[in-house]
């Protein structure tokens, strides 16, 4: 298909890349998935976000802070407890969240952990 002389080349929306950039970086799908649910403490974060370190968790919720997504508060109780929470510009992005989520409940399919071999456990018993 011939193009128009005049035609110009699609545009990348610089707004679109920052946004898909900032939300699509490892880890950051999942801490909005958790804070769409509940306020959560980092340890609670860390728990219900597998394999994701404390360094990256700390990065991550920085960013999204820096970006106005997530609050960050501070609670003065003894011990003091910090908390995290989506901000009204996160919660922006609730039929987003839902939307990649009916996605992949739809489309991704993910194979069950490989069992444990037996002979793995009958050496430990025999120890």
């Amino acid at each position: 298909m011939a193009r128009d002389k005049g035609a110009h080349p699609p545009q990348l929306c610089r707004k679109f890349h920052h946004a898909s950039e900032l939300i699509g970086r490892r880890w950051t799908g999942a801490i909005l998935y958790v804070l769409m649910s509940a306020r959560c403490r980092f340890a609670t974060l860390r728990e219900a976000i597998p394999d994701i370190t404390d360094r990256m968790l700390s990065e991550r919720l920085y960013e999204l802070e820096e970006e106005g997504i997530v609050e960050r508060t501070v609670v003065p109780d003894t011990p003091v407890r910090v908390e995290y929470a989506l901000s009204a510009k996160g919660r922006g992005l609730a039929t987003t969240i839902e939307a990649i989520s009916t996605w992949a409940e739809k489309y991704i399919e993910i194979e069950p952990p490989a069992p444990v071999p037996r002979t793995h456990a009958r050496r430990q018993r025999q120890q």
